[in-house]
């Protein structure tokens, strides 16, 4: 076990089925919101808008709508929704919806507070990685699906456009204040869409427990989380409404999230990054999911010592005299996940990414998101990054 570690995790959670109405009565940041949502119509359609501007008034808190966000958010809708924020006078964020919608609350959250470009503060590829001075307006997060786990981590992934520039952002501003996740507002996920945010938070621990800042907290969340996500993912796929999958990978998404928090994601996610940067019709989860079996088969080779323990927490007979050898039992339960959510068939060529942006996807990755690759278990060349790849097709 480590003996050195800091544990800085400040956001107050309120879990479980039916917490949504808890709205009207919790003490919130402020008393003026600058509510977020996607651009589709999901948060209207299924009520969820309407639900939570009830419960604001019922709290005696004003608001105000800002509805642009898209699944891959871009840095000009920040800008957009911060400009929002301030002419109206709010002193808090709310963000209601999926990673997206959550991530670029907390992203509008600092450039309603502080000047300049929010390109400026992020770190790496052109990002001029400046300090937040002036802090962040409070965020509420309310999370609509289970996958992200940013209501419980400081994370922002925004695009920057004329870049192709796909990076993570956060600082100590930018946890949640406070986090509602009622998994009765996840039931209405379609079943592919339930699959690829359930694989992005069982990815999350398990880069978590094999990168090189892992803690004894995270460690025992993130074995947790994969365990959760194994046995229940493929029930909620095949049943919505199965409340009692939908709560535990709810809990499983939200315990992923503080493993971000106190561990971090590894290059796999950096690869992923650049994939959805040049092709933002890519959804993150499906793009992990694409190139899991080629990422991990290679780590398992390099390092197998922890993917043991990953392939006992998905319940997996472990095999052979060697740890190389009962690492594989890690990348069997791997295979057997993806198709029992059925998502065997993913292909990156089914997506239009071609053979030859290889190269140019590598470099993207290792310059906008090198940071990932600085804490994997295994040091990975330019060469290597692109064999992946490669062996994704």
């Amino acid at each position: 076990m480590k003996s050195n570690f800091t544990y800085f995790m400040p956001t107050e959670i309120i879990f479980g089925p039916g917490t949504l109405e808890k709205l009207a009565t919790v003490r919130l940041p402020g008393k003026k919101a600058l509510l977020v949502i996607g651009s589709g119509n999901s948060m209207r359609k299924h009520g969820y808008l309407d639900r939570v501007t009830s419960y604001l008034k019922q709290n005696n808190v004003d608001y105000v709508v800002y509805d642009k966000i898209l699944p891959n958010p871009i840095a000009d809708h920040v800008a957009e929704g911060a400009k929002l924020a301030k002419e109206n006078e709010c002193d808090f964020v709310i963000g209601l919806g999926g990673g997206s919608t959550i991530d670029s609350s907390k992203a509008i959250a600092v450039m309603a507070k502080n000047p300049g470009d929010y390109w400026d503060y992020v770190s790496g590829g052109s990002g001029k990685g400046m300090e937040v001075k002036n802090g962040a307006l409070p965020i509420v997060a309310i999370p609509t699906t289970a996958g992200t786990g940013t209501e419980s981590d400081p994370w922002a992934v925004v695009t920057k456009t004329e870049t192709n520039e796909k990076i993570g952002f956060g600082c100590k501003y930018t946890y949640p204040t406070l986090s509602i996740v009622d998994p009765e507002l996840m039931v209405s996920i379609p079943p592919k869409f339930t699959a690829y945010q359930g694989m992005d938070a069982f990815f999350h621990s398990v880069e978590g427990y094999l990168a090189t800042v892992n803690q004894p907290g995270s460690d025992v969340l993130a074995l947790q989380s994969i365990n959760l996500i194994t046995e229940n993912l493929p029930k909620a796929v095949e049943d919505g409404n199965n409340i009692e999958a939908r709560t535990a990978l709810a809990w499983a998404s939200t315990a992923a999230g503080i493993v971000e928090s106190l561990s971090s994601c590894i290059s796999h996610h950096s690869m992923e990054h650049a994939l959805s940067a040049y092709h933002p019709d890519i959804p993150h989860g499906a793009g992990l999911i694409m190139l899991s079996v080629s990422y991990f088969s290679f780590m398992a080779s390099k390092v197998p010592d922890r993917f043991v323990d990953i392939a006992k927490a998905m319940g997996e007979e472990i095999n052979g005299a060697t740890k190389e050898e009962q690492a594989i039992s890690f990348i069997k339960g791997l295979k057997k996940l993806i198709k029992n959510i059925g998502m065997e068939d993913l292909s990156l060529s089914g997506f239009g990414v071609k053979e030859d942006e290889i190269e140019k996807l590598s470099r993207n990755a290792m310059d906008t998101m090198g940071g990932l690759f600085q804490v994997d278990p295994y040091k990975l060349s330019l060469e290597e990054v692109m064999s992946i790849y490669k062996n994704c097709f």
